[in-house]
């Protein structure tokens, strides 16, 4: 029998009902229309060499994040040289013909605007540029910033079936646009939302096509940093303009920036400007409905060394600083999935045991705060 094309709000529900152990609270539901159950802690696959070992070690992560409570994947085209999206793709698709999870009980994610290598990076990089993106057309001239990105619909398109085909899939269920900010590094801000307004009604035709449910920004500097700098990006301008491609029901919903103990401006940061008020860019995507992924959630580790003291009576019931900063990403207000990469099996089971302790409070995460 055929998978179904996407995760459904009532796969995602059977599969959470499935797992023993876990508060119904370790899932959120996304966005319409796509309105599945997402878990509170995904797996990012960001990290590791383009070699068959790290493949390997991924596989065996990725396998057993699905059968303990994990059904968000994270990845993009780029990372690992397309290894990533690869090494999912198997994962997945044994998984659906072994019949112990199907298409529609999981979420997947990736991205495309960074140019990607093959497996490898090339001895020549120039030339692997002409010969897979200039020559075929994919990319024409003057459409590449920074040496490294690209936002034409042409080239996210043929991106996206790149994913697809890694992935082994007929839809994506969330696709970004990755570091749309990387582009403001050569270009006014006039051009770049003519360039944002484009992609997304590409976007929207990706959508009306079958090949994704939801698209949105997973973005790095863009949402955090003041108004005055030159990388940041205004989500209400964002949402018009998808409003201006897709109508008012366009498919804008998701957004992915960085949030950890370390790195704290999505919930402190009053970078985000909306009816007037002065907003985070987590109350912002809240207010218009949006869903937040966090990235970097452990900050690669750096943010479970050494944690204060009294982060343990904050985040009781937990044995670890990994699971502590992961539940102060996930216990947020306004944070839907925190993004966590694990490529260890131990490192997977270890911190999907934070999912079987219910978040704190609100108030806990303002008081952190001195709010």
């Amino acid at each position: 029998m055929s998978q179904p094309n996407s995760a459904t709000e009532t796969s995602t529900r059977r599969y959470r009902d499935r797992i023993p152990g876990l508060p119904a609270n370790h899932f959120r539901r996304l966005p319409e229309p796509l309105g599945a159950w997402a878990s509170s802690i995904g797996l990012g696959t960001y990290l590791g060499h383009h070699d068959e070992a790290t493949d390997n070690l991924y596989r065996k992560a990725i396998g057993r994040a699905l059968q303990i409570g994990c059904n968000v994947i994270d990845t993009a085209v780029n990372y690992r040289c397309q290894r990533s999206e690869r090494t999912i793709g198997e994962v997945l698709e044994r998984s659906f013909q072994a019949g112990t999870l199907s298409r529609d009980e999981v979420v997947v994610s990736t991205k495309g605007g960074f140019i990607p290598f093959d497996g490898e990076p090339p001895d020549d990089p120039s030339a692997y540029f002409q010969d897979t993106f200039a020559r075929t057309g994919v990319i024409q001239p003057g459409e590449v910033v920074a040496g490294c990105h690209c936002l034409s619909p042409r080239y996210l398109s043929h991106q996206m079936e790149c994913s697809r085909r890694n992935l082994r899939l007929e839809c994506i269920d969330i696709y970004y646009i990755h570091n749309p900010e990387t582009q403001l590094s050569e270009i006014p801000r006039p051009e770049f939302n003519d360039r944002m307004l484009r992609a997304f009604a590409r976007l929207e035709e990706e959508v009306a096509a079958g090949h994704i449910r939801l698209y949105g920004t997973a973005t790095w500097n863009g949402y955090r940093v003041p108004a005055e700098e030159t990388e940041h990006l205004d989500l209400a301008e964002l949402f018009n303009l998808a409003c201006q491609a897709g109508g008012k029901n366009h498919h804008f919903r998701v957004i992915q920036l960085p949030y950890s103990l370390a790195m704290t401006e999505a919930f402190a940061a009053k970078t985000q400007k909306l009816n007037g008020k002065l907003l985070s860019p987590l109350e912002a995507s809240a207010e218009l409905g949006m869903y937040t992924m966090a990235s970097a959630s452990v900050y690669q580790g750096r943010a479970t060394r050494h944690l204060p003291e009294f982060l343990a009576s904050t985040f009781p019931g937990l044995r670890t600083d990994a699971q502590r900063a992961i539940q102060f990403v996930r216990s947020t207000p306004g944070l839907g999935t925190a993004l966590v990469g694990m490529k260890q099996r131990a490192h997977v089971e270890e911190n999907l045991e934070t999912a079987c302790t219910a978040p704190v409070p609100p108030s806990v995460i303002a008081n952190l705060f001195g709010s």
